[in-house]
């Protein structure tokens, strides 16, 4: 069996949120520390759309950035095409691979350098990686780019502010695509976008995917969404994941309680008569998590036992119910 694209092995990322160490010593005070990111484990195949989901604060975006390398973690290990991303010894092979790997965020005006004409913004990865030589024709690659995310070759004269929030992401994924990307990390890319241009721009990611053989690590809140866009989807709740499966076998046979908490949180069309558990409580302090599982105070099968141990992710979840088989399995469609 070939080796995944993407190897994410017990990435930890913790950050000191403590006061200053004079207001400490005066107030009385103890270090304090957040688990982000506690450890997390997945593989991503190469030309596949893995999808981290959660609500706000689950650490979804902490793993995006350290999977690509903007922050360090704490501990773990991140691989990708056979190169490690944490090892300081493979740094001058991770910066060859810089090239092939590339990020699209959820704000694209934020992304994109307001005072560069977009055809300078997608030529800048064409440059920095000397991919071209000659202006003319890396104007020509500039134009090809533009066309290629639905938009005119005449629009790289423009600034990013005279484009609406769709067409400032098609301009976020030209750039992306600028360098001969292999693996593009989407931290909710349409989040900030209408409903109808949601749609367009992941038809366009689904297109461009199977032209080039793109993998994606899709971060998202919107099960829709990712419903849509994933191969397999893992549900991460205050640092950990909880929960890994296929995009169709999550759906339509959920394990963990959480993950059913949160589909039958989105609205039922369909009118089933489904039985549905709403989404009770908030996420705990991440500051002072619950101990065990950190699920079960909102949990309506916790026992003793989930309240004292973390339960591992084995048989596809991380649940002491699931294992001790005290919850119905729904059948998969």
């Amino acid at each position: 069996m070939t080796a995944p694209y993407v190897q994410v092995r017990n990435l930890r990322r913790v950050f000191d949120v403590s006061k200053p160490w004079l207001n400490r010593v005066l107030e009385g005070g103890e270090r304090q520390f957040l688990k982000a990111v506690d450890g997390v484990s997945f593989d991503i195949a190469k030309g596949e759309t893995f999808a981290l989901v959660g609500e706000s604060g689950s650490g979804k975006s902490t793993v995006a950035r350290m999977v690509v390398g903007l922050l360090p973690p704490t501990s773990g290990e991140v691989t990708i095409a056979g190169v490690s991303m944490t090892d300081r010894a493979a740094a001058a092979e991770r910066q060859r691979l810089r090239r092939r790997i590339q990020m699209i965020f959820q704000d694209p005006y934020a992304s994109l350098n307001p005072r560069w004409r977009v055809d300078r913004i997608i030529a800048e990865p064409i440059r920095a990686f000397k991919l071209i030589e000659g202006d003319r024709a890396i104007r020509d690659r500039v134009g090809e780019l533009l066309t290629l995310v639905g938009l005119h070759p005449d629009d790289g004269r423009k600034y990013p502010h005279e484009f609406s929030g769709g067409q400032r992401q098609r301009v976020a994924i030209a750039r992306a695509l600028a360098s001969n990307a292999e693996f593009i990390v989407c931290d909710e890319p349409t989040s900030a976008l209408d409903v109808s241009v949601q749609a367009q721009i992941l038809n366009l990611m689904r297109d461009l995917q199977d032209k080039f053989g793109l993998t994606y690590l899709f971060i998202s809140h919107n099960l829709a969404i990712v419903r849509h866009m994933a191969t397999r989807i893992g549900v991460m709740y205050l640092g950990r994941i909880v929960e890994i499966s296929g995009g169709r076998e999550l759906f339509a046979a959920p394990k963990h309680p959480y993950t059913r908490m949160l589909l039958d949180a989105v609205p039922d069309i369909g009118m089933t008569g489904r039985q549905r558990i709403p989404v009770a409580g908030e996420i705990p302090n991440p500051i002072n998590p619950p101990p065990g599982c950190t699920f079960h105070p909102r949990c309506p099968y916790a026992n003793e036992r989930c309240r004292r141990e973390i339960p591992p992710l084995e048989e596809g979840a991380a649940c002491h119910a699931v294992h001790e088989r005290r919850i119905d399995m729904p059948a998969a469609a």
